[in-house]
């Protein structure tokens, strides 16, 4: 009888889940169908899946109009996102790096100040940023976009958590050998803490690639506008072009699910390891 109602139980857990499963997934396949629909068939028949009037005239829509560059927009955000990703990563595993290992004056006070920082709203900071920007000369360029994703306290919060669980011993064989500081946290310290690392390079790719805010407020060249700010636009007008927009959607949603598959191993990893730890 226990057994029974074991079963039934696991029955009812698995369809709730599912039901779940497809509430979340709904838009994702929603905004899939809605891109290979006609532009009026979108909100109409939001329920139909399979599309009754099947199109590419959306994709077509994307690449042939004649006000907005969309294959200049989806090459800013690439270029924009991949020296993000360079730099956050060498500065951010540094000074994690530097934080964990290297013994200076002032070390953990210096950090408890990087931390504070995390507790400041990143709203209050648009302002400062913007009369900086300015007075750098850097404003309608990617490069404001770029300097304040590549700093990023978290990451250096949670990278310096990782090289700190990493045996002091090896280290110190390291040095027995002759290494420096560079060659133990290149041959060493990275190796080890990949998962970590994959994991800070899958979010960061993921909000660098979405970031909508930054690119709205900072950059005031059309030709030099993101992907996200991009897709906005062609909503600009008297009638809003839904079916373009799901399709522009649809392939900026691309690359995210490649970065997710070419980096589940060792985010999963990585969870894993952080859950053992905890």
């Amino acid at each position: 009888m226990r057994a029974k109602k074991e079963h039934i139980l696991k029955i009812v857990i698995t369809v709730i889940m599912v039901l779940l499963g497809i509430c979340c997934i709904y838009p994702f396949i929603f905004m899939l169908s809605s891109s290979f629909k006609p532009s009026g068939d979108v909100l109409s028949t939001p329920l139909q899946i399979i599309p009754k009037n099947f199109t590419l005239m959306n994709f077509e829509t994307l690449f042939k109009n004649e006000f907005y560059d969309f294959f200049r927009w989806f090459g800013n955000t690439v270029v924009m996102t991949g020296l993000t990703l360079i730099l956050k990563f060498f500065i951010i595993t540094i000074t994690a790096y530097g934080f964990a290992k290297i013994k200076f004056p002032g070390r953990d006070a210096i950090f408890l100040v990087l931390l504070a920082g995390l507790m400041i709203p990143s709203d209050i900071m648009i302002m400062p940023r913007y009369i900086i920007f300015k007075e750098l000369h850097i404003l309608n360029t990617m490069w404001s976009l770029i300097l304040p994703a590549a700093v990023d306290v978290y990451f250096v919060f949670l990278l310096r958590q990782a090289f700190v669980a990493v045996p002091e011993a090896l280290s110190e064989a390291a040095r027995i050998d002759g290494c420096n500081h560079f060659t133990i946290y290149r041959r060493i310290i990275l190796p080890l803490c990949m998962p970590q690392v994959a994991t800070m390079l899958l979010f960061s790719f993921v909000w660098s690639w979405n970031d909508y805010m930054s690119p709205y407020l900072y950059i005031s060249d059309i030709n030099k506008q993101m992907i996200s700010v991009g897709i906005k636009l062609l909503a600009s007008g008297l009638a809003q072009d839904y079916g373009a927009q799901m399709a522009g959607a649809t392939l900026v949603l691309v690359p995210v699910i490649i970065a997710f598959f070419l980096c589940q191993k060792y985010f999963v990893e990585g969870i894993t390891v952080g859950a053992v730890k905890g």
